[in-house]
């Protein structure tokens, strides 16, 4: 008698787990579902950067494989999202020459783009005797010398998405400028502001996120 009651309790418990399994993941599954159906109305898209100007302080190779560089960058950013909020996380950026990073990492601090809104940073990036691969600093010295300098500005973070009072997790972001500069004496359209000179650039950004 005492084995069928034992019996009994542990079929009546393994149906209320069951029971309770089945309920979380309806659950699960309703809100997950409701969350595609929002994301499929709204339509996000990605946010869109510009490289506005770049102010070049120092740009040197004091041998063929060290560079030293100073510029202060203008970037821009848009969210065309009329619905959707962006927070930006944890950004950092650089440049780099020839695929190859020369400056160190300069932080971005965090903030929350609201719908149709447009950011403006103007971030130093810099980087002092950054050691490179022995072809990359010839290679800069003949671009300089030749007028045109082409690097490629760098942002990499992490964006959330804000619907209403929902936010979603985070999604990494990688922003890629292609800053091409002319330099040479001849060829200068920079403006002189001291010994610095600044290149209006005005360049779309491509952006994945």
């Amino acid at each position: 008698m005492d084995e069928k009651v034992c019996s009994h309790h542990k079929n009546r418990r393994k149906k209320f787990f069951q029971r309770c399994c089945a309920t979380v993941l309806i659950i699960i599954f309703i809100i997950l579902l409701t969350i595609l159906i929002v994301w499929a109305v709204l339509q996000p898209k990605k946010p869109r950067f510009t490289l506005q100007d770049a102010t070049i302080f120092s740009l040197n190779v004091s041998a063929p494989n060290i560079i030293s560089t100073t510029i202060q960058v203008t970037v821009s950013s848009r969210n065309p999202n009329s619905k959707i909020g962006i927070y930006y996380d944890r950004m950092y950026i650089y440049a780099t020459y020839n695929s190859q990073q020369i400056t160190y990492f300069t932080t971005i601090p965090a903030v929350y783009q609201g719908h149709k809104d447009v950011n403006v940073w103007s971030p130093f990036i810099y980087g002092t005797n950054v050691p490179v691969a022995p072809y990359n600093g010839p290679g800069l010295t003949t671009a300089l010398d030749n007028g045109a300098v082409t690097m490629v500005i760098k942002l990499e973070g992490r964006v959330k998405w804000k619907v209403g009072s929902f936010t979603t997790g985070r999604y990494h972001l990688h922003v890629s400028c292609r800053a091409n500069i002319l330099t040479g004496k001849s060829k200068n359209t920079g403006l002189i502001i001291g010994t610095a000179v600044k290149y209006q650039l005005q360049q779309s950004c491509s952006v994945s996120v």
